[in-house]
């Protein structure tokens, strides 16, 4: 499949959002007004899904209804981005039933993150569209300041400018996963100070490929589960978990040969991990299945649950010096 690129974005222009999974507009209406207004303030359209403040249960809505949800705004020529309300369980349901003839016609931006990596793997295997894992509308733009402004400003740098050849990731200077109340949350989050590990030598370039490492599973062996190749750079983090489901997910890559392929490991911050009192992290984990195999680690970086969020685009090449500690895209994720 030949690599397709959808334009980027300008003032004005219309942003689809959906609810591919749990049903955030419906749970969240406070939030979700906040980051409505968040996204309708920096100039673009809002176009509703139409499961938009619907709930069925743990949901938003049936399978074909979910799926009708997100078709719609893919045969809307007008609608340049697509952009997921928040994650939840049950994105790959989709995947048999999306339009991606149209897609392949007419790229658009498509965004999300967590479960929604279903969504982005499987639409850039069926079209070769390059897909954003990046910040969910309800989940993301729904933050306080000062986060919610760095996030937005990843969005604007990665999907508001032509045909970029490169672009250098900055790190964050502070972080969050506090987890509040998101109706009754009335004010920012503490914050951390900010680390990435560079844990490698020399310079690795490959191809991005991955997302949440649990939602994985979920498309494993299907058609919608993009070939690993070798050299790929894998993107991994995860959420609320403990050792063992990420040490089971970390173990189904190594048993199929993954990282006998990549060339490097991207591992995002794990909010709220719980170690279960055995004071170990994900990258211990990690380094522990990984046993005598040697492969480089950015550990820590910022395209994951946490706040704030940078865009990764799914298909694009990136590099990563670990020499000089530096990351950064080295082929154009948008026209």
């Amino acid at each position: 499949m030949s690599e397709r690129l959808a334009p980027s974005l300008k003032r004005g222009d219309k942003i689809g959002f959906f609810s591919p999974s749990s049903a955030a507009t419906a749970f969240a209406p406070k939030r979700f007004k906040r980051a409505t207004e968040f996204i309708q303030d920096k100039g673009f359209t809002l176009i509703s899904g139409n499961l938009t403040g619907k709930q069925d249960f743990y949901r938003s809505g049936s399978i074909k209804a979910r799926a009708e949800e997100l078709n719609l705004l893919i045969q809307n020529p007008e609608i340049r981005c697509i952009i997921a309300t928040i994650g939840g369980y049950n994105s790959n349901a989709l995947l048999p039933y999306l339009d991606y003839e149209t897609l392949i016609r007419d790229p658009k931006i498509i965004m999300g993150y967590s479960d929604v990596t279903a969504l982005l793997l499987g639409i850039y295997a069926k079209t070769g569209l390059i897909t954003f894992y990046g910040p969910a509308l309800v989940a993301s733009f729904g933050e306080f300041p000062p986060l919610v402004d760095q996030t937005y400003a990843s969005f604007h740098d990665m999907l508001c400018h032509n045909n970029k050849p490169t672009h250098t990731y900055k790190m964050p200077a502070q972080w969050t996963d506090t987890m509040l109340d998101w109706e009754t949350q009335a004010h920012a989050k503490s914050l951390n100070t900010n680390v990435w590990q560079f844990l490698g030598k020399g310079k690795h370039e490959g191809r991005l490929i991955g997302g949440n490492l649990n939602t994985l599973a979920g498309i494993w062996g299907s058609p919608y589960m993009p070939e690993i190749l070798e050299g790929d750079i894998l993107l991994l983090e995860d959420a609320l978990l403990t050792c063992g489901p990420v040490e089971r997910s970390f173990n189904l890559l190594k048993l199929n040969g993954i990282f006998d392929k990549v060339s490097a490991i991207i591992l995002g911050k794990h909010e709220l991990f719980n170690d279960q009192g055995s004071g170990r992290q994900p990258l211990d984990i990690l380094l522990e299945v990984l046993d005598d195999k040697v492969v480089p680690i950015l550990n820590g970086f910022d395209s994951c649950h946490t706040h704030p969020m940078l865009i990764t685009p799914i298909g694009s090449n990136i590099e990563i010096d670990f020499d000089q500690e530096i990351i950064r895209l080295t082929s154009p994720w948008t026209t």
